[in-house]
């Protein structure tokens, strides 16, 4: 099945909001074995949205439509839609009355714009929103193309398209003719990882690609194969095996698993806790520590220790040391991992002291350069990395070689 996807939005296009959406519809068409060709962005205009949904339309059997279905003037894609199928605008008591309720759970009047909420096209199905107010809506025509709108909010977005929408997509011909799988990595580079690999074409042979998916996090290696020959996972194993025998422990899992919680899984089986000294990363670490449910389980806190004082009055950290080495250093990570894990009683303690930039850089000391520390009760010492000169970059850069740390010794 071939698909393609039309996002539509002037914040979009201007680059007020991130377009999350295509990339998280993207990856989950792909694995569904959906072949993504064509994804459009275009603001809320009528004549805009009409043309590439004429395209579209024409072009591939499915067509996803994200934004646009709000209540307000310039959420048009539910009445260009109409238009382009000749399909009248009618009102569905039922969502008008689940609207209503969403108001009335909220403890507010409902709008006089909220009514549009409940207006579908002829012909079209209505998807519930479990977390919303706006429903999604799907249309299949007597020739098998299919047509889905969602919100544009990334959460109803995303809870629409897993409830409604892929169930349904499995459930049509020519979903699934392509088998993926993806291995992650950690700890390591694009390129670093590429050469580690070495030439793979022996092993890929003409029915299994590589593709390589960096992130900040690591590598994400995703290998693909034609789900209709009986041959596909046995040969998706062999190429599997054959990366991990070469990749080593910079594998940390499969499918969509992450670097915080591969650590998580770790403390719990050692029952062990952490707790994160923070400067570089500002809370970072353990905001991602805490975004894997039962995180409580290991987790106990974070210190943000941004200036030298709270470093010195909250962990610890010795002034001759911050005065000899200054704050981004071997020394003061080492202080601050062992100070956090004292402080809050942990197995683990683990510090970011850096320059994230664009400012602050020195010849010996430039933007991106981070000192991560780990401390437990027999090991303490910290590794400097080099990253990039981006400020937002680094941070997330330096949180996962802080998590990364920790993840390798504990594993040692």
């Amino acid at each position: 099945m071939k698909a393609q996807l039309l996002t539509i939005g002037d914040e979009l296009l201007i680059g007020q909001t991130t377009n999350t959406n295509a990339a998280w519809l993207g990856g989950r068409l792909s694995r569904l074995g959906v072949r993504m060709t064509r994804t459009v962005t275009v603001g809320d205009a009528r004549e805009a949205i009409f043309r590439e949904l004429d395209r579209a339309y024409e072009e591939a059997r499915l067509v996803i439509c994200t934004g646009g279905l709000g209540p307000t003037h310039d959420d048009l894609t539910r009445t260009v839609i109409a238009d382009y199928f000749g399909a009248p605008l009618q009102t569905d008591p039922d969502v008008l009355e689940r609207v209503r309720q969403y108001y009335d759970r909220r403890n507010r009047d409902v709008p006089p714009s909220a009514p549009a909420l409940a207006q579908r096209p002829e012909g079209f199905e209505t998807l519930d929103n479990p977390v919303g107010a706006a429903v999604g809506l799907w249309h299949e025509a007597p020739d098998g193309r299919l047509i889905v709108l969602l919100p544009g909010i990334p959460e109803e977005m995303t809870a629409i398209f897993e409830a409604s929408v892929q169930p349904r997509l499995e459930e049509q011909s020519g979903v699934g003719e392509v088998r993926h799988r993806t291995l992650v990595t950690a700890g390591i580079g694009e390129t670093a990882l590429q050469e580690k690999l070495g030439d793979l074409s022996d092993v890929l042979g003409d029915d299994v690609s590589l593709a390589y998916l960096p992130s900040t996090s690591g590598v994400r290696l995703r290998l693909s194969a034609d789900a209709r020959q009986t041959t596909a996972g046995a040969r998706l194993d062999t190429v599997e095996a054959a990366i991990r025998e070469r990749a080593g422990d910079d594998i940390i899992g499969t499918g969509d698993v992450t670097l915080e919680a591969v650590l998580g899984d770790a403390l719990r089986a050692r029952d062990a806790t952490i707790a994160s000294a923070e400067s570089a990363t500002g809370g970072l670490i353990g905001h991602r520590l805490t975004g894997v449910s039962g995180s409580s389980d290991y987790y106990l806190g974070s210190v943000v220790a941004y200036a030298n004082s709270a470093k010195k009055t909250v962990l610890g950290v010795d002034e001759a040391a911050i005065r000899e080495h200054g704050a981004v250093s071997e020394a003061v990570a080492v202080q601050m991992a062992e100070g956090v894990r004292e402080a809050l009683g942990t197995t683990v303690g683990v510090s970011t002291t850096g320059i994230a930039g664009p400012t602050g850089g020195t010849p010996d000391k430039p933007v991106g350069t981070v000192w991560v520390g780990y401390a437990d009760a027999s090991e303490r010492h910290a590794r400097r990395h080099q990253f990039v000169e981006d400020r937002t970059l680094n941070k997330e850069l330096f949180a996962s070689a802080a998590l990364e740390e920790a993840r390798r010794t504990l594993s040692a």
